[in-house]
């Protein structure tokens, strides 16, 4: 197997772990994310010929067999039953059974992190949407929190208009942090120190991507 990120594509599969700091050579603090990042293996690449496209699908992590569907298994009948699959474009020579890690990233680079963030259940108006809520005094009894008028007779034909902001479900979205800066590569321990928060709690997976 071999190490292969061509025409300069970095991308990373990866946990979030807990926040730390890092001290540069300057003696400037930076709070930091470490990101353990074993390595991936390439399961399937996508060619413009074949599928209309050019990318490349990976594999992180490992499942049982018992907990992997028959089509799955298939799929990946000569390579370990990975946990999670990806894809990420590529355009340059890769094929199955390659395996991708941390060494391709160097510190400096400038990387974006997507992730799943953290729910925070049914919110109100004032957490979920920002609103500042209604007067706190001069006969004020039990408004202060109450998002208000949602439309009205007079408003659109008497209904509520789509998009209106409302107490919901928050948090739980795919969320995407850019420009990023990668503080240190650790091969020993596959760990990645990335510069400032990424989404998500402690053990949420991660894709990494350089985008400089």
């Amino acid at each position: 197997m071999t190490n292969k990120a061509s025409n300069g594509v970095k991308f990373m599969l990866g946990t979030k772990g807990k926040m730390t700091q890092v001290f540069d050579e300057k003696g400037v603090v930076h709070a930091a994310t470490a990101i353990v990042a074993a390595p991936l293996t390439v399961t399937q690449v996508k060619t413009k010929e074949k599928d209309g496209y050019e990318a490349v699908q990976v594999g992180s992590g490992v499942r049982r067999e018992k907990n992997v569907a028959k089509a799955q298994q298939g799929h990946l009948k000569d390579l370990a039953l990975s946990r999670h699959l990806r894809e990420f474009p590529m355009n340059g020579e890769a094929k199955r059974g390659d395996s991708i890690d941390i060494s391709i990233f160097v510190p400096g680079d400038v990387v974006e992190v997507s992730a799943i963030s953290k729910g925070k259940g049914f919110q109100g108006v004032v957490k979920r949407h920002g609103f500042s809520g209604g007067p706190r005094s001069h006969g004020q009894k039990n408004k202060e929190r109450a998002p208000g008028s949602i439309g009205g007779g007079g408003r659109a034909g008497g209904r509520v208009v789509k998009g209106m902001r409302m107490a919901g479900r928050m948090g739980g979205d795919r969320v995407t942090v850019r420009n990023l800066k990668v503080l240190q590569v650790d091969t020993e321990t596959n760990t990645l120190l990335i510069s400032g928060a990424v989404p998500g709690r402690p053990g949420t997976l991660v894709e990494i991507r350089a985008i400089k």
